[in-house]
């Protein structure tokens, strides 16, 4: 079972106990690149789309875990085949045409994997995940922003580091959200002048945790526990006004299908949220998009009934 499948399912099944359009195979992936942000797609509504099939999303291969620049004229995702090693490919708006995908290879193949790479909302580091064996030395690692490239990686000095984790994303105060697979919890490390001394337990279920640009939700996929059919909906918890997180509510049917749904993220803009969802017959996962007019529509319900 391929490696990143594999942390998803353990980790939800001990954290819940205490990432209409056809892919196209890969030999079609040199389509012409379409114009424009978001590869020239039309938004989604509140029904989640297939995203750049034929350039992102590709049959045959697991992909995930999307970022964007910004200025959203960068994009980075993770895809592996079945059974290979994970990597984390990008692609750049370049003279208003996006390029095709190649892979980023932050480490220089100091560590045989890559995932999980998400840029900061000031664009100018990107925090990954990179590690050799599963469940033996996941770390965080980051690349600083150069003229037109990024530096040597180098492995995050901070405490976070102290354990096996990975799904690190920056909140737009600088602070670092991570899970933390040994603890099995989610955490966060304020930012402290550029460096991240210390680290504190955010206090919610589930896995793969991301933190809203405006910082006043975080989504994360978790097993349903009214369901135990459903291995993996998206939720997402409320920032109340003490500072504490809500329960979790469920994103409801309009996102979670009866596929798994994992690896939630949000656009630096706030507009969108993707996620993976297991959807092909071999099990792999194609990437989805959806308007977070869904969560607005959650968050404005929750509030009212907690009047």
């Amino acid at each position: 079972m391929k490696r990143e499948y594999f942390i998803l399912t353990l980790v939800i099944a001990i954290v819940l106990n205490a990432c209409n359009t056809k892919k196209q195979d890969p030999k079609d992936s040199n389509v012409p690149i379409i114009e424009s942000p978001y590869f020239g797609q039309k938004p989604p509504g509140l029904i989640p789309e297939i995203f750049a099939p034929g350039i992102i999303s590709l049959n045959g291969r697991y992909e995930h875990s999307v970022s964007f620049s910004p200025d959203l004229d960068e994009i980075y995702f993770t895809a592996s085949k079945k059974d290979g090693d994970a990597s984390v490919y990008y692609s750049k708006l370049k003279d208003k045409k996006w390029t095709n995908p190649k892979k980023a290879n932050f480490t220089k193949g100091k560590k045989k994997e890559e995932m999980e790479a998400f840029v900061n909302l000031s664009g100018d580091e990107i925090y990954f995940t990179a590690y050799d064996s599963i469940f033996g030395d996941e770390k965080i690692w980051y690349v600083n922003r150069l003229k037109d490239s990024w530096s040597v990686a180098k492995k995050l000095d901070s405490p976070i580091n102290d354990d096996w984790v990975f799904y690190s994303n920056q909140a737009k105060n600088g602070d670092l959200y991570y899970f933390n697979i040994s603890k099995r919890k989610t955490y966060y490390a304020p930012n402290k002048n550029g460096k991240f001394p210390e680290v504190h337990e955010v206090g919610i279920g589930g896995a793969h945790a991301f933190i809203s640009p405006t910082q006043d939700y975080i989504v994360v996929n978790a097993r349903n526990q009214e369901d135990d059919q459903r291995q993996s909906d998206i939720y997402v918890y409320f920032k109340e006004k003490d500072g504490t997180w809500s329960k979790a509510i469920n994103l409801g049917k309009e996102v979670n299908s009866n596929f798994p749904e994992s690896c939630p993220s949000i656009t630096p803009d706030g507009n969108y949220l993707f996620f993976g969802r297991y959807n092909e017959e071999g099990g792999e996962s194609n990437v989805y998009w959806v308007s977070t007019e869904i969560i607005s529509k959650l968050k404005l319900a929750y509030f009212k009934k907690e009047q």
